[in-house]
């Protein structure tokens, strides 16, 4: 009988066995719907038409800039002009529908200061005119202001905040036995929900089809009953999730003070 010793392989042996496992590629951007880029065409040549020496710049906002858009979204778009302005206009372009908004650019870079929407509209917004690079440079603010975070609320917004939701579900579970109104009046409590969930815990707006899955990045508990009152077959249950949802959600917010 051979009586030989295997030798055990050191750990720097092993590990020099491994292969080194390469990152996932990133994933391919997903090619704009047909037709797409004319339309974008057809509608900067409108508003260049229409403002002609005024025009300092225009933006593609919305799903577009994020590539994300499907069979009915609009095409939204930000013209920039000098001095004051506030117009707003719908066309359509074969069979897609053109958003267009006016501002003075003066403005909107004020407005960034304060505003809650305006940095997140606009820091993935794409630029299809620029007049003096005024566009680029109000990007390149934009993307600073993104970073500083959204202004903190006050007690007293966050008090406000609270007690307009819970108004809402409370009139919903005083409407019980009127279904239709009361299921319309948890709509808008959700609504506002959503919107003070974004603004107490210090986030940026995100768009709507992304607010489930970044709320369970952040808060899980919450997306969970978020989702079960979304969800919720019956009036009741919908009820009482929502109330355990803007428990949740205004657990660290107090309650108005008693005067009485």
């Amino acid at each position: 009988m051979n009586n030989t010793t295997t030798s055990i392989p050191t750990r720097e042996e092993l590990n020099a066995e491994l292969l080194e496992v390469p990152e996932p590629p990133d994933q391919p951007e997903s090619p704009p719907p047909p037709g797409f880029e004319d339309n974008l065409e057809v509608a900067l040549r409108h508003i260049k038409g229409r403002r002609g020496g005024d025009l300092v710049g225009v933006l593609l906002v919305g799903s577009g800039a994020r590539k994300a858009l499907t069979l009915h979204s609009d095409i939204d778009l930000i013209a920039l002009v000098k001095g004051e302005a506030d117009g707003h206009e719908i066309l359509r372009v074969d069979e897609r529908l053109i958003d267009i908004r006016y501002h003075g650019y003066r403005s909107v870079e004020e407005d960034l200061t304060y505003s809650l929407r305006l940095p997140s509209l606009l820091r993935k917004g794409r630029i299809l005119y620029d007049h003096d690079g005024i566009c680029a440079k109000l990007i390149e603010t934009v993307h600073h202001r993104f970073r500083q975070g959204p202004p903190p609320p006050s007690i007293n917004e966050q008090i406000r905040l609270k007690a307009e939701c819970y108004h809402l579900l409370g009139k919903a579970q005083d409407l019980a036995d009127k279904p239709g109104t009361a299921h319309y009046l948890l709509t808008l409590f959700y609504e506002d929900c959503i919107s003070a969930f974004f603004r107490l815990r210090g986030f940026w707006l995100v768009a709507p089809v992304d607010v489930h899955r970044f709320m369970f990045s952040r808060e899980p508990a919450l997306a969970d009953l978020a989702g079960q009152f979304l969800t919720a077959t019956s009036l009741t249950d919908r009820l009482n999730f929502g109330q355990h949802f803007a428990d949740l959600l205004f657990k660290d917010v107090p309650n108005p003070a008693r005067i009485d």
